[in-house]
């Protein structure tokens, strides 16, 4: 249970946050938002924000307590799905966002439309909102009401409810601007209190001699732990198998998530320029190291501390329990901070696609104040179907980090070859795009049942290359290419500037380094 102390800390924390959110939002000239403040930030966002954004966007509910759940039973290999990102974040920022920014491109959907037609547009855009509804939003809320249900005994309906209204509350009026420079905030919280738990932690696991003599206390308890690349016959080897998170099918589910997903690069399109964004690319990538710490190691300590959990996913929700009054406060608004921040994020992004993709195609013409109200009005039902559906859909997986992962995976192999084709491909056509599109759920759900002993990254691996091979065919069936319809890379600008190449050979030796000590 909280002290009071700890509920003044949470107390304190809320006001706060609700404070800086309004004022980051007024407009300071009287003027009312259009569409171009509330959903891209005026387009005005520096690099400490788009980086600390992106970050605190992705951190939430599933990944501190789903990959501490992971970290659990698998152990540091599924870091790899943080430390992989890193240099997925550099590739995008150096090969794809100078394509979205030169193609003045606000959603992921509109840039499908430009590229192929609006069926592609349409086909993706209910596809995105019913997985971020219905699978993430779900997700972010129904682990964070677990984890408060855990340190306070908070009945978890109700810590639905009131954890998806507070992040309503604080980014319906500003929007993005909102969510994004309130995620500083948020991120400093979110490193400094994950901090805190792994040092209590390795402290407790070497009975107070300190967190170093913990770290190798850890070390010589559970070596089975420290793999990052898992062998063939190892019980988890399903989940992430051998070599392929390195040259297989994370990546497909990396330039996925970081390249394509409106819920993550919506804030690098609302930066101030090309350089801006890619300095918060940098700044994020960095960040995307550190989390290890943060997200994977309580889990592999609360293995050692307490090994006889009934679920996974109650290892960091317990870890908190562990925690003396005033740091457990501090602790649990980190935790807090993430979960919100994660929530006003999608709930921004889903309010974006339905707004500018499919509202103002069915009814145009419409001025931007009520393009705007009808944004928050989507975010708020987003919101509240998330609250019911959630325990229907989430309540009986025991690791739902892994469970997203598989369901979002179905789908991705399509995404990527359909973005990726569509910008360095100039033959590929609409119909070409749908099919990839069509062809990965297929292929996907043929594989899962007709090879379930094909373990799910290698499955997006195949499917990706298939998915590819059937675009390419498709397109080839038209004799001559439409050169309106291709994107002219002639003009965009891939080079990159001499920090943001240094902080590349920075991050690849990081990993390099990393992946040869835990190998």
């Amino acid at each position: 249970m909280l002290a009071t102390i700890d509920l003044a800390i949470i107390c304190v924390y809320g006001v706060f946050l609700l404070a800086a959110a309004y004022w980051v939002s007024r407009e300071q000239d009287g003027r009312d938002k259009n569409t171009q403040d509330y959903f891209l930030a005026s387009q005005a966002l520096p690099w400490w924000a788009v980086g600390a954004s992106l970050v605190a966007a992705n951190i939430s509910a599933e990944q501190i307590i789903g990959m501490s759940g992971s970290g659990y039973v698998i152990g540091l290999a599924i870091a790899s799905y943080e430390w992989m990102a890193a240099i997925t974040l550099i590739l995008v920022g150096k090969f794809l966002l100078p394509i979205f920014l030169a193609n003045n491109i606000r959603t992921m959907p509109q840039f499908l439309e430009q590229r192929f037609d609006g069926r592609v547009r349409l086909v993706l855009a209910v596809f995105w909102l019913a997985v971020y509804v219905f699978v993430n939003l779900t997700a972010i809320l129904w682990l964070g009401a677990l984890t408060i249900h855990t340190v306070t005994g908070l009945e978890i309906n109700l810590g639905l409810v009131l954890i998806g209204t507070f992040a309503i509350a604080y980014s319906l009026y500003g929007g993005l601007k909102a969510v994004a420079f309130t995620d500083i905030l948020q991120v400093v919280l979110l490193v400094a209190g994950g901090l805190m738990v792994s040092w209590i932690l390795l402290d407790a696991i070497a009975e107070g001699a300190g967190p170093w003599a913990g770290w190798l206390g850890l070390l010589a308890a559970a070596p089975e732990k420290f793999d990052m690349i898992l062998a063939a016959d190892h019980p988890q080897y399903m989940s992430l198998p051998g070599l392929s998170v390195l040259i297989g099918g994370m990546w497909i589910m990396n330039l996925s998530y970081w390249g394509f997903n409106q819920y993550i690069i919506q804030r690098a399109l609302a930066a101030k320029s090309l350089d801006e964004a890619q300095k918060g690319i940098v700044f994020a990538a960095f960040l995307k190291l550190l989390m290890p710490l943060i997200v994977v190691l309580p889990g592999i300590a609360m293995f050692v501390l307490n090994a006889d959990l009934t679920q996974p996913d109650q290892a960091y929700p317990t870890a908190m329990t562990m925690l003396p009054a005033g740091i457990k406060g501090l602790v649990f608004a980190a935790l807090i901070a993430a979960i919100l921040s994660s929530l006003a994020s999608m709930a921004n992004s889903i309010s974006t696609i339905f707004t500018l993709d499919l509202y103002s195609a069915m009814v145009p013409a419409r001025d931007q104040r009520h393009l705007v109200r009808v944004g928050r009005a989507v975010a708020v039902v987003a919101m509240l179907l998330a609250m019911i559906c959630a325990r229907p859909l989430l309540g009986n997986f025991d690791q739902a980090f892994q469970y997203i992962q598989e369901f979002t995976g179905f789908f991705t192999p399509g995404i990527v070859a359909i973005f990726l084709l569509g910008m360095f491909w100039p033959r590929t056509t609409a119909n070409a795009a749908l099919a990839a599109a069509l062809g990965s759920a297929i292929l996907s759900f043929a594989l899962k049942l007709g090879w379930p002993a094909l373990p799910f990254i290698d499955r997006v691996g195949w499917v990706f290359v298939a998915c590819v091979m059937l675009a390419v065919l498709v397109s080839l069936r038209r004799s001559m290419p439409q050169a309106d319809e291709a994107i002219d890379l002639s003009g965009i600008r891939f080079e990159t500037s001499r920090s943001f190449n240094l902080a590349a050979i920075a991050v690849s030796l990081i990993l390099t380094g990393l992946y040869i000590t835990w190998w």
